[in-house]
């Protein structure tokens, strides 16, 4: 489920496209208990429409919701249904999140939004917990067949950033951008500490990737050094807005 620093954060990206193409129809994908879908009307007074794998959790009333299980099934929209989609703490509970971006482009309309958010596992706690656990923060040992989808027993897929901005772009959004809900005070001494063995190891590997293997270009190079953006390493969650270009 999302907090409401998670919240403020996709209302933070989702304004910066507002103001100058103001949303009127808009898809809340994962809508759990409705919070997102009443700030977003609230504050862009959009008529929001919620599509979750049970309407059981939802708690705004008169609310509807479309489900669906986005692990064998499609979004239930027409292309280009939207000019505003949110998808909170989702894409870890999912088998096959790029097909469900490409479906997060289908169903927006030219110049739509699409806001996602999932944990950060690229953060100080997350990395340094993976060296010494082989797990992710709010990644770990899963029950066998009978997790609650909603809880981190349902987290079955990390993604950093990296993979969510080339799932974004080979589906076809253009203008990515990135941000996190809040830095994790925890971290803070950490990267003290370990900030400047991360600039110079991150530098040489960075320049091997581009001169030796030529993993790196023009169109990947932002993404590439967002890895190890300060702001990266104390971020808790991860917060990546796109835009469906015009036309297309």
């Amino acid at each position: 489920m999302s907090t409401q620093n998670i919240y403020a954060a996709v209302l933070r990206l989702a304004e910066q496209r507002a103001a100058s193409r103001p949303f009127r129809k808009h898809l809340d994908v994962g809508a759990g208990t409705g919070d997102l879908i009443r700030l977003m009307r609230e504050r862009f007074k959009t008529d929001s429409a919620a599509c979750d794998y049970t309407d059981q959790l939802m708690k705004v009333p008169g609310q509807r919701v479309e489900i669906a299980n986005l692990n064998s099934q499609p979004l239930p929209y027409a292309a280009g249904s939207f000019d505003l989609l949110t998808a909170t703490e989702v894409i870890e509970h999912l088998e096959h999140f790029r097909e469900t971006i490409r479906e997060f482009h289908r169903v927006l309309e030219p110049g739509g939004l699409c806001v996602v958010t999932t944990p950060n596992i690229l953060n100080l706690n997350s990395r340094l917990r993976f060296l010494w656990f082989g797990y992710w923060n709010l990644f770990g040992p899963l029950p066998v067949k009978h997790s609650a989808l909603y809880s981190t027993g349902g987290h079955i897929n990390p993604v950093s950033y990296f993979y969510i901005a080339h799932a974004l772009m080979d589906a076809g959004f253009e203008d990515i951008a990135w941000t996190v809900d809040k830095p994790q005070r925890s971290s803070m001494p950490k990267l003290v500490l370990l900030y400047p063995f991360i600039r110079l190891f991150g530098a040489l590997a960075y320049r091997k990737e581009v001169n030796k293997y030529r993993t790196v270009d023009a169109q990947n190079a932002p993404f590439v050094q967002a890895m190890n953006d300060p702001k990266m390493l104390l971020g808790r969650t991860i917060v990546v807005s796109a835009v469906k270009p015009d036309g297309k």
